[in-house]
Parts: structure tokens; sequence; C-alpha cells
């Protein structure tokens, strides 16, 4: 016997003490694991469960009567039903030896489901008995997902009718799909591990070196055109967009590479242009004929009436020139009122002041018309209103907006001040006729204001 019991028992419970503060430290740490951890006894009874398994499992099974595994249900890869006593967990109880590679299926009481590893290794006490075993398992959802996106993306790449290529940062290609073989006639053999400049005409070599560039900084190549090389040395139009490769770690190490050929498109834009040149050609032909016949005609006219004339078919042909190549069945509203003025602006720059918010595409008809309208607001200011003196303006104003039923719209306001006083006309002339008759044909409004200080007009049209 100890000379000193009491002395013995204070060294046993302070022993005991150190063992219970260890044991306290290691649950505070299982507890703050996202990993899904527990513990059993050598009997396969659950004597601890973390936060992180209950997450798991779906549910807190009851500690010191739940055995072998905390699941709701279990099953296999396959789908067929796992009994709890043969799970990994008690497999390694049974055996007295780890289990590892083993994926397993946990049913919540939810009915959800989640795919997972688990890691359960028996534990031994000092004479090296079997004293329990610990688990850890490693949800494999986001690992699945993963898989199945990467699968998704692979097929996405694989199936496009773009050629859709990879590369390192010295320009090494790195993979290659069916697109890219049909684009330019190499197989994945021949392609991946050559430069990209196999692609590239000689005469364009230095677009590589400045895509590189551009890469190894970060930077987005927006899509251009170009042109590239097949196998046979033949040369194809193509659209470029090029997107820097990062690492898990963030870093450029690649760029891949999307091409779309657009032979066929710059042919038929070319023949469009031939055709939209052709078609203005022949209506400043026929404008010019018209020009010449109606000279003849109105021989008798007051010199007046037949500048008048002139001016409207001069007009009609700046509506034409706003048809652009590239679209050639409309024009932005802004040039419209541009070109509408520029003939005025010679002599009356200073006194317009022309002001819009927003813009707008008017088809052919419209631009058509709003010039006509513009032409005809301007001939009547500087013939009798704002810009028939020396210190008339005009203030011009437009806003494109939606309407209540969503329909998009453009008002624009003309307002004269600073001119001779201004009196309502005895009879309509063309002008008025034309901005009534033509808006309200195309579903527009037009409204019109004799005021004394200043005549004003205003005009809206669907756009």
């Amino acid at each position: 016997m100890p000379a000193n019991p009491e002395a013995t028992l204070q060294l046993l419970q302070r022993a005991a003490s150190s063992i219970d503060a260890a044991e306290e430290n290691v649950r505070d740490v299982l507890d703050a694991l996202p990993a899904a951890i527990y513990r059993t006894d050598a009997g396969g009874v659950l004597t601890y469960y973390n936060e992180a398994a209950v997450s798991l499992w779906g549910y807190r099974p009851e500690i010191g009567k739940a055995e072998w595994c905390g699941s709701w249900k279990l099953f296999r890869i396959d789908g067929t039903p796992l009994p709890h006593d043969e799970c990994p967990m008690a497999v390694a109880l049974k055996t007295g030896r780890a289990i590892r590679g083993i994926e397993a299926i946990a049913e919540r009481p939810d009915g959800s489901r989640v795919r997972f590893l688990p890691y359960p290794t028996p534990l031994y006490d000092a004479a090296g008995k079997p004293k329990g075993a610990v688990n850890m398992l490693v949800d494999l959802t986001d690992r699945d997902r993963d898989r199945q996106g990467l699968s998704q993306l692979a097929s996405i790449v694989e199936s496009s009718n773009d050629a859709i290529v990879s590369k390192d940062l010295d320009g090494i290609i790195q993979s290659w799909n069916r697109g890219a073989e049909r684009l330019f006639g190499y197989r994945p053999e021949e392609a991946i591990g050559k430069s990209v400049t196999i692609l590239i005409p000689s005469d364009r070599l230095g677009e590589e070196a400045d895509i590189l560039a551009r890469i190894r900084r970060g930077e987005r190549v927006e899509t251009y055109e170009t042109i590239r090389q097949r196998k046979d040395g033949s040369q194809l139009q193509v659209s470029l967009t090029v997107s820097p490769v990062k690492d898990v770690d963030g870093r450029v190490i690649g760029a891949s590479k999307i091409a779309r050929d657009i032979t066929d498109r710059k042919a038929a834009e070319e023949q469009q242009k031939l055709l939209i040149a052709e078609m203005r050609h022949r209506i400043k032909n026929s404008l010019a004929t018209v020009q010449s016949i109606a000279s003849q005609t109105l021989r008798s006219a007051s010199p007046e009436e037949r500048a008048a004339f002139i001016g409207r078919l001069h007009a009609l042909s700046r509506a034409h020139d706003l048809l652009k190549i590239e679209r050639w069945d409309s024009a932005s509203y802004r040039e419209v009122v541009d070109m509408a003025l520029d003939a005025f602006r010679e002599t009356h720059r200073e006194r317009f002041f022309v002001e819009g918010t927003g813009d707008a595409w008017l088809s052919s008809a419209k631009a058509v018309l709003l010039v006509m309208a513009l032409h005809e607001l301007a001939t009547n200011a500087a013939k009798y209103g704002a810009l028939s003196n020396g210190g008339g303006r005009v203030f011009i104003n437009w806003e494109a907006f939606k309407d209540a039923e969503g329909q998009s719209q453009v008002r624009l306001d003309w307002q004269e001040k600073g001119g001779p006083p201004v009196r309502p006309p005895e009879r309509k002339g063309f002008g008025s006729m034309l901005l009534e008759r033509a808006f309200e044909g195309e579903r527009g409004q037009v409204r019109i204001a004799y005021d004394p200080e200043g005549f004003s007009c205003r005009l809206q049209m669907l756009v």
C-alpha cells in the first residue's frame, strides 16, 4: 500500500481530470470540422457524431442505440439496398481492418439521397484490444456535380459546329474538337501538340503574338474577323473569340479559341453591297430623270414653285442616302434628323439647336417620311418663319420612349422663336397635307400650333 493513500488518490484524480480534458479537447475539434465524423464502440453502437454528420444524415440518431452507421437508409452504388450490418463500418469492425474506396448512398428521412465515400478505421486500446472505430464520411455531391458538368461541357464542345481549340501560353494546341477538324481539315492527332500558327497565313502571324500577349495579361479577345488557313492551304474568313483559361488558383495557363466560318456570310454581304449600290444608283437616276421632266413641264410655273419642287426631290434623294449598306432597310433617327437639316445648316448653322434623348431605327419608308417632313418645316421656316430674319432660332428636341402598351415611339418637337409674328395660313399647303396625311397613315400623330410668338409642331410615330 502507498505510504500516503490520500496523496495517491489525489494523483489519480488529477490524472483522470487530464484524460477527461484531453478527450473534451478532441471532441471540440471534431465538432468544429466540416467533415462528417462519428464513432462507435467495439460492438458497433454509436457513441459520438458531429454536426456535419447530422447534416449529411438528415437527422440525429440516438446515441447508445443506433448501430454501425447513422444513415436512415443505405444503398449500394447500383441502387440495391445495403443492410447496416454489411456497411463499410460494420465490415471494418468485424474484420479489424480499415476499409477504403467503397462508395455508398445514404437516404435521408425526407427522401433525398447523398453519395458518399466512407473511411472506417478500427481503434485499439493500449493492450491491443478492439475498443471501437471512427468513420469519416466524404460527401461526393459536389464531385459528381462537377463531373456531370464537365461531361456536359465536353459533349457540347465536341458536338459544336464551331471550331473550339485550346492552347497553352506558347500557342501549342492542347485540344481539338470535331468542328475544328471539319473547318481546318486536320485530324486531332495531326493538330494537338503543334503550334496554332499552322492555321495562320504567313502575312498574319503578328496576330498570334498580340493574342498571346493579351491572354497572358488575363484579357479576353472579343470577337473579330480575320483570315485563317486550312490543311490544304486554302484560306477562309472566320470570326474568332479568344478567352483565357485559368487553373484552380486563378493563374492563366492557356487560352480557348472559338472560330466560326463566315466565308458564305461575307460573300453574301459583298453581293448585297453590289445590289444596294445598284439600287441606289438607279433611284438617283430615276430622280434625276423626274427632275429633268419636271423642269421642262413646270416652265410656266413660278421660280418659287419650281425651286420648292426641286428641293423636295433633293430631300428625297438625301433620304435614300441614309440607307446604309449594313442596314439597307432602316436608318438611325439621329442620322435622319441630321441629314434633313444639313442643306439648311449651310446658311443657318448657328440658328439650329438640336437635342435628342435615346435613338431608334426607322424603316426605310418612315425615314423618307421624316426627312420630307423636316424638309418642309425647314423650308417654311426659311420662307416665313424663324429663319426668314436675322435673329430667329429653331429648337428641335426628340425623345425615344415606350408607350403604355410597350410599343417603341419617338416624339419630336419643332419650336421656332424670334421670327416674324405668326398667323395661321388661309389654306393648307403641300407641307401641311404631307405632315397630316402621311404621319396619320403611318399611325403617327401631328400637332401644329400657330402661336404668334412662334410656330411649333410635334411629330410622333411608332418605330
